[in-house]
């Protein structure tokens, strides 16, 4: 029964600090801006594929083909 007690201390002292530690956090802003790092990512590749090839047309005529499919 000993170790049951020590078992829901250790628990609840765990659950305690993932409280604190999400409260720190959640005042300095880390939470704040949860969408726009999804939706950046995916415009990251268009960039650079476009300033890696350097090839703008080619790249229009592939993407155009594409579509028509």
């Amino acid at each position: 029964m000993d170790i049951l007690y020590l078992m829901i201390v250790c628990s609840v002292s765990l659950a305690a600090i993932f409280l604190v530690v999400f409260i720190v956090y959640a005042r300095k802003g880390q939470f704040e801006d949860d969408e726009s790092p999804a939706v950046r990512i995916l415009f990251d590749d268009e960039i650079k594929d476009q300033d890696e090839t350097g090839n703008k047309d080619k790249d229009e005529k592939e993407i155009g083909e594409n579509n028509k499919n």
